[in-house]
This record gives C-alpha cells, structure tokens and sequence, in this order.
C-alpha cells in the first residue's frame, strides 16, 4: 500500500488493525484469472479500535449501524485485475466511508422568512403575465 490513509485531520487508518482476505475475483481475466487471489475484502474493527477519538467512533457505530458486523465494518474490492490495486481501492474507499461516518453533524437550519419585495415582485409578475394571456382572447375581433 502507498501509506497511511487518512479519515480527516491527522486521524488515518492504522496499518496493525486492518484485516485483509484475498479471493479469487470474477470477471475477465483470461487464463490468469483461475490462479490469482485479486479480490480483496478489507475489515476493520471499529467497535475495539484506539484509532478513532471516542466522540468520532460513538458517531460512526452510530451512522454505520446496518453495515456492521459484530463491530467490524468489511470493504471489498474486485474492480482491478491486480490485487495491489484492489487492496488501494478497498482502503481509500474505507477511509472515505469512515471519513463521512465520522463527520458532525449539519448545523439546523434557522428558518428564515421571504423578503416582502420578493413576494411582491412575485405576485406583480403574475399579474402582468395574466394580463398578457388576457389580451390573447378572441373577444374584440369580430
């Protein structure tokens, strides 16, 4: 793998908790494709790890609830025909998931209310437009 991935900050992945399987991928491949382990599925703990600063891992047990395992959250990757490319795209796209998982929340929206000259323009408009289709009748034209 090129590195350390990061979730956000300098919070990443830590190499000594990911668990990696290797299976055979479908798919093309020619006579390569029966004697190659390509497929990567990548698990990461997230019930038991230290990695995550408590308040983010309550959010992401929390958001990742249905995906979860026992705890343990699995990416797999099959879209390569190389495994080293497999297991690159398996851990960015478990950074990335763990990444939107742990971010806070959006801020509440604060309603708002619509400008008075808005809503006057609004109905000014309207009242041109029906104008216009007015004039369009037949009534004056013998």
């Amino acid at each position: 793998m090129s590195g350390p991935y990061l979730i956000r900050g300098s919070v990443s992945l830590p190499e000594a908790e990911l668990m990696w399987r290797f299976s055979r991928s479908s798919g093309p491949g020619g006579q390569h494709v029966n004697t190659s382990d390509s497929q990567v599925e990548l698990r990461f703990d997230l019930a038991r790890t230290e990695a995550l600063p408590e308040v983010w891992k309550q959010r992401a047990l929390a958001k990742l609830a249905g995906r979860l395992v026992d705890g343990v959250v699995t990416v797999r990757a099959s879209e390569h025909r190389s495994q080293w490319r497999n297991r690159e795209a398996a851990a960015v796209r478990l950074a990335a998931l763990l990444a939107e998982a742990t971010a806070p929340p959006p801020k509440p929206r604060r309603p708002t209310r619509i400008p008075r000259g808005i809503n006057e323009r609004r109905l000014r408009e309207k009242k041109q437009r029906s104008d216009t289709k007015r004039g369009r009748t037949g009534r004056d034209w013998g």
